[in-house]
């Protein structure tokens, strides 16, 4: 951009609300993945939908790229500016605009964070049950389809959204749903946007789903002798209709550093991490009749935990499990793979995933969202080592690919950004030639978020 650009830029959303700080700008050229970074040539801070439409209007006229920043926290380059132009940054977009409890909805600004969001719905009783891990905006992890550990019940991203606003590359401000439960009128503009990765346009305004905090919640831990038993396991609690609420699977070796570096004394096999959420007499049956099937399967040893404390406690070693890798491995940079398959394949895929891990010789773990058939393999790489990152990527190829092979998908809930690109065409065939058609159709001079998700000329 020339200065003349730069300028016209500061005037549409006033002077103290874009810079050009080298240490902003670095800030903006990255996010929590191992790609390279690449700096953005200055960050807008937008106040209002209004703002943003006039900053992409202005834009598109000059064909200056566009990169949609929330917080950062994405793990395949989805912020990284690749071709420069400016990182449209939405922290100063964080109002909880509305929120209808009779109607279960409530209406947010994209810059608003979960655990804001958790904390302003908590007082009406409610929760928003989307939990990606990281404490992501809204308006990032609507733009990425995130997802998390309570999806098996609650469903992913997509399942929330009733209507968006969002901001085209020529500066209209639309909305693609409604406030109502159902529609059968037009195109599922709703779904188009949502894991858009901001390469279609600006999400300005998000309206969720929420739900009534549950009156009563169990956790339980359950090990087993093997992968095999364990993922069979959550296989029949799935299709027997347990209403369970989040089910992972945690590996030998990430129990190890639990019980490493958090003072436990967990049995070092295979682990299902589970939780149940309801009325008290109805989660009585769900756990007796969980606790049945677990044992069909040969778990080796269950706890169930009703009391808020230990439930937490419990659950505190699968939360920290990347700050216990990375607590172990100083020096080097956690890569978090991420492959969905359908459930009826998934112990085949994780036990192939922990040989892959295996035959690369990295250190790392596999764990998984195992109700949804979602799992990750948590890597310890030395960023600046090309053998390491020569490895990761190998490991990264191989699991996708098997993972394609059996109808899964590269990716379960990161998004595409940079890293999964390469993979669309062998997932996708020749649907990808119409993903290509509808960005050229709203995007024409491909100022949004470039070289991202879908390549066009």
């Amino acid at each position: 951009m020339n200065a003349e650009t730069l300028e016209r830029f500061k005037q549409l959303i006033s002077e103290n609300r874009m810079t050009t700080n080298e240490t902003i700008l670095e800030h903006h050229s990255k996010d929590e993945s191992h790609h390279t970074a690449h700096l953005p040539e200055a960050v807008l801070f937008p106040e209002s939908s209004e703002e943003v439409s006039k900053v992409l209007s202005y834009a598109n006229e000059t064909k200056t790229p566009v990169t949609p920043f929330g917080l950062g926290s994405g793990l395949e380059g989805h912020v990284v500016p690749a071709s420069g132009g400016i990182s449209l940054d939405f922290s100063e977009m964080k109002d909880i605009v509305e929120i209808r409890e009779q109607d279960l909805l409530v209406r947010v600004q994209p810059g608003v964070t979960r655990s804001m969001l958790d904390k302003a719905l908590k007082k009406h009783g409610l929760f928003f049950p989307v939990d990606p891990g990281a404490d992501a905006t809204i308006g990032g992890m609507t733009a990425t389809n995130a997802s998390g550990t309570t999806s098996v019940k609650y469903g992913v991203m997509k399942d929330q959204i009733r209507d968006l606003e969002v901001v085209t590359p020529d500066g209209q401000i639309i909305h693609t749903g409604n406030l109502a439960q159902k529609s059968s009128s037009g195109y599922n503009l709703n779904d188009l946007y949502t894991g858009s990765e901001g390469t279609l346009g600006c999400i300005t305004e998000i309206t969720l789903k929420v739900y009534g905090i549950p009156e009563h919640v169990t956790a339980a831990r359950a090990t087993f002798p093997g992968i095999t038993e364990a993922v069979d396991a959550v296989t029949t609690i799935v299709q027997t209709g347990v209403p369970v609420a989040r089910v992972e699977l945690v590996d030998e070796t990430s129990i190890q550093q639990v019980n490493k570096l958090m003072d436990t004394d967990y049995e070092v096999n295979p682990t299902l991490f589970l939780e149940f959420h309801g009325n008290e007499a109805g989660l009585n049956q769900d756990v007796a009749f969980t606790e049945e099937i677990l044992n069909d399967h040969g778990c080796t040893d269950v706890i169930f935990e009703k009391d808020n404390q230990t439930r937490m406690k419990l659950w505190e070693g699968r939360h920290n499990l990347a700050y216990t890798y990375s607590h172990d491995y100083p020096g080097r940079s956690m890569m978090v793979t991420d492959v969905c398959v359908p459930i009826s394949s998934l112990a085949e895929a994780i036990i192939f995933g922990r040989e892959q891990l295996e035959k690369q010789g990295l250190p790392g773990g596999i764990v998984g969202h195992v109700g949804d058939g979602n799992y990750h393999a948590l890597m310890m790489i030395d960023k600046s080592n090309e053998e390491d990152i020569r490895k990761a990527e190998n490991f990264n190829k191989a699991i996708v690919e098997h993972a394609l092979e059996r109808g899964g998908t590269c990716t379960g809930e990161h998004g595409v950004g940079l890293g999964k690109k390469k993979y669309l065409e062998a997932e996708h065939g020749a649907a990808l030639g119409i993903m290509k058609t509808i960005k050229r159709a709203l995007d024409p001079n491909n100022i949004m978020n470039p070289g991202k998700f879908i390549d066009i000329d």
